[in-house]
């Protein structure tokens, strides 16, 4: 049984939850309310009666979009923190795990095959949220960010960030409390990195080191900056460059994340994804 069985067979169990069945149904329904309310923005007029301007509609429509990528980053999260957090922890717990591995199966590949099915499903919902969205937002506002593609794959990076350490938590310990612990951990690096950020703001060393050494510990908020840069229109980040308010705020990124930054998250998806191997090896059945 190859990786790429494993992931064939992961996407089809997962496919069949009903989780995913509401993740798309309430996603669809997000979208169209949220596409409602943009198409409302160039019929809202200024105090003197007269209507916004094009440049106007778009400043704001950048702003709330962020908000929405915001909402379907926290969403894909949740969905990767559920999906993986049962995936290898039910079925040691089930012993299908043990009836697999009875074959000449790796621990290896089921750890690999988990990990890119998953990982692909995470990768189609990130790419298809945002491309409806951002369609959505084109047609009712005539705005689009100036680099989808990259907003969009930073999101899916963030996702898989969450779905390694997930599985990772999931060899050892329950699926609840896998799920959990993760999920603790995206808030607590979300939360410190608001707080390095104001660190930065403030010229505060101690504070702006907490938030560094956080998103190189779980590279989530990290990839979240990232998106946010690229949802961005040049001006806004202009403005904000100069604001110490919004160089604070956790929807606002004044510059983008160093390659070096990107290669380190890379690294640490593989080398999580290596002690998950590690772990599920020395793992009695």
């Amino acid at each position: 049984m190859s990786v790429l069985t494993i992931a064939m067979v992961t996407v089809r169990e997962v496919s069949r939850r009903r989780l995913v069945l509401a993740l798309l149904v309430l996603s669809g329904v997000a979208i169209a309310l949220t596409g409602w309310g943009f198409s409302r923005l160039p019929g809202v007029h200024n105090r003197d009666g007269t209507l916004l301007s094009p440049a106007d509609v778009n400043l704001f429509s950048s702003q709330l979009l962020i908000f929405v990528l915001f909402m379907f980053s926290a969403v894909l999260g949740l969905g990767a923190v559920m999906v993986a957090a049962q995936s290898v922890s039910a079925e040691v717990e089930s012993g299908q795990a043990l009836a697999v591995l009875a074959r000449p199966v790796e621990r290896a590949e089921v750890i690999l095959g988990k990990w890119l099915g998953l990982g692909t499903l995470i990768v189609m919902y990130a790419a298809a949220a945002t491309a409806v969205e951002f369609a959505v937002v084109r047609w009712a506002t005539g705005y689009m960010p100036p680099h989808p593609v990259e907003a969009a794959a930073f999101v899916a990076a963030e996702g898989l960030v969450l779905l390694t350490l997930t599985l990772c938590l999931s060899v050892r310990l329950s699926g609840i409390t896998a799920g959990v612990i993760a999920l603790m951990l995206f808030f607590i690096t979300w939360i410190a990195g608001v707080a390095g950020a104001v660190g930065a703001v403030l010229n505060n060393g101690a504070i702006e080191a907490t938030g560094t050494i956080s998103r190189l510990l779980l590279p989530s908020d990290g990839l979240w900056r990232g998106a946010v840069f690229n949802m961005e229109p040049t001006a806004v980040v202009a403005v904000a460059a100069g604001s110490r308010e919004a160089a604070a705020s956790p929807f606002t990124s004044v510059t983008a994340p160093a390659g070096a930054y990107i290669a380190w998250a890379a690294v640490w998806v593989v080398a999580v994804v290596a002690l998950t191997i590690v772990a599920f090896r020395r793992r009695e059945l």
